[in-house]
């Protein structure tokens, strides 16, 4: 079973909500409302705006202003039917030049003390910076963040690998600001190593071993199925609950067959609730993808 912790705002599931568009392209706020309901009442613990799976690199600036804001408000006005409050909200902030995220940290000050509860900023990419470049780079936005940063590892996406020593020195720096990673390296002792050295919250990014994760001490699960499924990936993430996890499997692998988030756009396309749109250079699932995809949920 997870543990809850008092000291942590962000455990248990949250939702890596993806961004859906017309088909002219323009961000579709009406099939937004509708994801949104859907995590509420799917009894989701938070939600992550605009990080990868929400394509936040093709949003203008003033997109992204507005699906922020858009996000908030519709939030702060629908509260969790399982506390009675509003869902408790991350923001993706990151990129691979540290001045530029110390800036967009700078300038949405205000906005993020008022509105979340943690940032979530990802390892920088392309540049393949040394585990020192890391911690000097998370250091300076932990120094100026008014609110808690959630590291974000990924290397299948950025190139570099943040080692569970430097997650942990970070942690031990800035104990009170850096409180949890996201770990999607998807290697597994990686992540116990990690847990086993460090009291920095560990969430899984991979929808597929959160179980595992979890039974190991991990604090939950950043997911891309719970777009889609949230109550069950509630219980996979609030019972540790291997079993359903199994059965989900090779729809996770399908999600991410041609890259995320094609394929859980695909799957919110088939279930009616966006048009299945992403910008360029994504595209949709090729059509024999999405006819595996119809096949397997056809299935369940």
């Amino acid at each position: 079973m997870l543990e809850q912790s008092c000291n942590c705002p962000i455990t248990g599931l949250g939702t890596a909500l993806v961004t859906p568009f017309h088909a002219d392209g323009s961000v579709d706020y009406p099939a937004l409302q509708r994801l949104l309901d859907k995590q509420i009442t799917g009894g989701v613990d938070y939600i992550v705006v605009l990080g990868t799976t929400g394509e936040a690199v093709t949003l203008s600036t003033t997109e992204r202003e507005q699906v922020r804001r858009f996000i908030c408000d519709y939030v702060a006005h629908h509260p969790s039917p399982l506390t009675g409050k509003p869902l408790p909200l991350v923001l993706g902030v990151g990129g691979n030049c540290t001045a530029a995220v110390l800036n967009d940290i700078t300038m949405m000050r205000e906005e993020l003390m008022a509105s979340y509860a943690a940032i979530l900023s990802v390892c920088p990419y392309y540049n393949k910076p040394s585990q020192e470049g890391l911690f000097q780079h998370f250091s300076s936005i932990a120094e100026v963040s008014p609110i808690p940063v959630i590291l974000y590892n990924v290397p299948g996406r950025t190139g570099v690998n943040l080692l569970p020593e430097t997650v942990a020195r970070l942690h031990e720096c800035f104990p009170d600001t850096i409180i949890a990673i996201k770990e999607a390296s998807g290697n597994l002792e990686q992540i116990k190593h990690l847990i086993s050295l460090s009291p920095i919250h560990v969430i899984s990014g991979d929808d597929g071993i959160a179980a595992e994760v979890i039974q190991a001490g991990g604090s939950g699960l950043i997911s891309v199925a719970s777009n889609a499924w949230p109550e069950d990936f509630r219980k996979i993430v609030h019972e540790a609950d291997t079993t359903l996890q199994a059965d989900y499997a090779e729809r996770i692998k399908l999600l991410f067959k041609e890259g995320n988030p094609s394929g859980i756009k695909t799957v919110l396309n088939q279930m009616g609730l966006i048009e299945n749109v992403l910008r360029l250079p994504l595209v949709p699932n090729s059509a024999k993808v999405q006819e595996e995809i119809r096949m397997v949920m056809a299935s369940r």
